[in-house]
């Protein structure tokens, strides 16, 4: 009886840790990275966007510096907020800060992880491989869900 309830225990465990994992949760130093997902292109797009939802639970600030990724000859930091009646998108010279205990969430019409200069096609339904760099945290190693601009729109209103 013993063994058949750690065996149900462990199995309980390693169902609920490939859960996260499948979840698409990272953690690097006091961040923890959620659901980054990337916006599926058509053939020669010469851009696409990241998101995802950046917690901090440190006691110190730290910034979304840049990033890299083998699709992309670019990686920055942007944000789109609307100047008047115009909405306008911009690079964040000094990258996004995530404040202490607190959460940044990188959307479409807001704050993003820009791909630029793409050197192949975002299909719908792969995973690609992208690096962040954070200020204080450093550099860490994701894989970014492509969906199409309605899959985002869909996950956004969830979040």
């Amino acid at each position: 009886m013993k063994k058949a309830i750690t065996a149900i225990a462990t199995a309980a465990l390693l169902l609920g840790a490939s859960v996260a994992s499948f979840a698409g949760e990272y953690k690097l130093g006091d961040l923890v990275i959620d659901n980054p997902r990337a916006r599926a292109t058509p053939p020669g797009a010469p851009v696409s966007g990241g998101y995802m939802m950046i917690h901090n639970n440190g006691s110190e600030p730290d910034w979304l510096i840049g990033g890299s990724a083998p699709f992309a000859g670019k990686v920055e930091i942007h944000e789109m907020a609307m100047e008047g009646d115009v909405m306008k998108m911009r690079q964040l010279e000094n990258g996004l800060e995530i404040p202490p205990g607190g959460m940044v969430t990188l959307k479409p019409g807001g704050y993003h992880v820009m791909f630029m200069q793409m050197k192949d096609q975002l299909k719908e339904g792969t995973r690609q491989k992208v690096k962040l760099q954070f200020r204080n945290a450093g550099e860490i190693e994701m894989d970014f869900d492509v969906q199409s601009p309605d899959q985002l729109k869909m996950k956004m209103k969830m979040n």
